[in-house]
């Protein structure tokens, strides 16, 4: 009798934790999808922002991704500085041509970390079109700016590529092998780490170890994805901005360029005349540097492992490569057919792969197109930007 009582007692302790369990897990399903349906419904307002939480997590980077009147754009800090109106983000704010701008990115984005992001995405990027705005400096340094990596490394977004199953496992080693190169990021994920070091050692022993680390990763990733809809959910009841009120309007590009031509041309006059006081250097003295640089700088794999991901994930890309700022580089001693080099192996690497690509390289030597610090759009430059990515949500840029 005494045994049968403690046999009963234990069977509704474990059925009693059972009906916890499930209720929890309830509770954070109910949670999950009260999450996933606010970040819908106020998309209109969070798509034009920028913020760190956008940036890191996935929760607003898919809702975008999954929505039809949304454009994602991807990039560094020219998505940050300077805070024009030209800048496409609040130039589509209220949809003035049937869409909004979503940017994601900040200071120290390059291909390595958005290449991440997408590979999360995945499915959610199938078909859907995506802008990526490249930077000139990506691919004309000879180390990678891991300091910049670091800033920009996301755990979940990492986690979700890795342990995903739209990437191959030849892209994943690729990818992992470029990855730890900086373990510094992995510091507080044993796990992924662990998981990287299988994929990199491309042996058939520690792909059945990352297979059964399947299920673990997994695991990991939904407690993420949870605390991501959460913060999301918060950010969204303290921090949102008023939905602005969307207002179609009929558009006369080449009057809206010229307009900000002018306006860039006379903010510009007093920085033109300080750099034209500058020493001048020989043209093409270091043209043999600026080449060596770019021939060894890594943005140029991290760019290419960044294309294989979009074509297996069928993306629909546009790459938007900023001009380099030919005018500095003249007084620099670097020469426009050296230049040149950095504008041809774009578009080759481009047409491997069957991007479309919009290079700006008419605008090398026009000191309107960028500001002062020489990695950033103006007004001006903005609002080329803006006319190609009309063009291309409205089907207008035909692919390669």
């Amino acid at each position: 009798m005494i045994i049968r009582s403690h046999a009963n007692t234990g069977m509704l302790h474990l059925f009693s934790a059972l009906v916890a369990c499930g209720l929890v897990a309830a509770i954070l399903f109910v949670g999950r999808t009260i999450a996933i349906h606010v970040e819908q419904i106020t998309l209109p307002s969070t798509a034009p922002e920028l913020f760190s939480l956008k940036n890191q997590g996935l929760a607003f980077q898919r809702a975008a991704a999954r929505a039809q009147d949304v454009l994602p754009l991807y990039g560094s800090s020219e998505l940050v500085i300077p805070p024009v109106p030209e800048k496409a983000s609040r130039f589509f704010r209220t949809a003035p041509t049937g869409f909004q701008v979503s940017p994601v990115g900040k200071l120290g984005a390059t291909s390595l970390t958005i290449l991440q992001k997408f590979g999360a995405l995945s499915s959610d990027l199938r078909g859907k079109n995506v802008v990526i705005s490249l930077s000139p400096e990506w691919f004309l340094v000879q180390v990678t700016r891991w300091d910049w990596y670091k800033g920009n490394f996301s755990l979940l977004a990492a986690s979700e590529m890795t342990f995903g199953s739209a990437l191959d496992f030849q892209l994943k080693r690729d990818i992992a092998l470029r990855m730890l190169q900086c373990p510094s990021t992995l510091e507080k994920s044993p796990l992924l780490e662990f998981a990287l070091r299988r994929l990199a050692s491309g042996s058939w022993l520690d792909r059945v170890f990352f297979c059964a680390l399947w299920p673990i990763g997994k695991t990991q990733i939904a407690l993420l994805e949870l605390q991501d809809h959460f913060a999301a959910l918060s950010y969204i009841l303290h921090d949102t901005k008023p939905t602005p009120r969307r207002h179609l309007e009929m558009i006369n590009w080449s009057e809206l360029v010229a307009q900000t031509e002018r306006k860039t041309a006379d903010q510009n006059k007093n920085e033109q005349k300080a750099l034209d006081l500058d020493e001048q250097i020989a043209p093409g003295r270091r043209d043999a540097g600026f080449l060596k640089r770019m021939d060894a700088a890594p943005g140029w794999i991290d760019l290419e492992l960044l294309l294989r991901v979009l074509a297996r994930i069928q993306a629909r890309p546009l790459l938007l490569s900023m001009p380099i700022a030919g005018q500095s580089y003249d007084q620099r001693g670097v020469s426009r057919k050296a230049r040149e080099s950095y504008y041809k192996r774009m578009r080759a690497v481009a047409q491997r792969y069957q991007s479309p690509l919009v290079e700006f390289e008419d605008h090398d030597n026009d000191s309107a197109f960028l500001d002062s610090q020489e990695d950033h759009l103006t007004g001006k430059g903005w609002m080329f930007y803006d006319r190609v990515l009309d063009d291309f949500f409205h089907g207008r840029i035909p692919p390669i």
